[in-house]
């Protein structure tokens, strides 16, 4: 088995070992995986924080040993830069960007060093609602999971990490998680609200804040009003997603 760590801002994970397939995930800075298959050109890896399992190009991580990603993945509680855009510096004096949410803790293996503000560890539920309104505004993106770019159940992933709990990465996956609440009454800002399709298939989920509104994920990160139906766009003067279900994850 080998194993890595994504050195760069953000890079594209994708569905098959090629440039123009299909984006299902993105890595951050500092995230670390298995490389399940390695190529000449592309790597099957498995994201050690939520089993991802997608190709990543070879020019754009590195190789990692054993016990280095062992100690990276012991640590449930690593720093998390939390500016919305922050900077890594190498020996060379080099700058790079990062974005909120990157991991911070394998800087130190990379020679690189971080001078910005970072949080670690659980924080308080209030807490979520103040680092989704960090995204507010930021484009839809399939796959995506930056505030360039990012889509409803990244959102709530990322939202949920930075304050130190661990969604999956789909919306699907996400509404297997939780208690279930039988009542939008009984929900308090934080909890999850989950959305499906025509076919009955979760496809959509959003957080829920305070006063009947929800933050999500429907063309750019939006606030919409959220009852019993589901989801209504006043802009639109109609309901956008159907309410499926409620869950309350901590």
């Amino acid at each position: 088995m080998q194993y890595g760590i994504c050195n760069l801002s953000i890079v594209p994970i994708r569905l098959t070992p090629e440039e123009t397939s299909e984006m299902v995930a993105q890595l951050l800075y500092g995230d670390h995986f298995k490389v399940l298959e390695h190529r000449k050109f592309w790597s099957k890896i498995r994201i050690a924080f939520d089993g991802v399992e997608a190709w990543i190009s070879n020019k754009q991580f590195v190789f990692i040993k054993e016990e280095q990603y062992n100690t990276l993945d012991s640590n449930k509680e690593a720093p998390l830069s939390s500016d919305l855009v922050a900077f890594i510096s190498s020996t060379k004096n080099d700058l790079m960007p990062i974005l909120v949410g990157s991991c911070i803790e394998g800087a130190a293996l990379l020679d690189h060093y971080f001078d910005g503000n970072y949080t670690h560890g659980i924080q308080n539920k209030p807490q979520l609602i103040a680092t989704a309104l960090l995204y507010l505004n930021s484009p839809f993106l399939s796959g995506g999971k930056t505030p360039f770019g990012i889509d409803s159940s990244g959102l709530t992933q990322m939202v949920y990490k930075i304050n130190g709990y661990k969604l999956l990465r789909t919306a699907q996956e996400q509404s297997a998680q939780g208690e279930a609440l039988s009542f939008i009454e009984e929900s308090q800002p934080g909890d999850l609200a989950f959305f499906d399709n025509k076919e009955g298939v979760i496809d959509h989920v959003g957080i829920i804040m305070q006063d009947n509104y929800i933050i999500h994920c429907h063309g750019k990160v939006r606030i919409d009003r959220i009852d019993h139906t589901g989801i209504f766009n006043t802009e639109l003067k109609n309901y956008t997603h159907q309410l499926r279900v409620i869950k309350k994850i901590i």
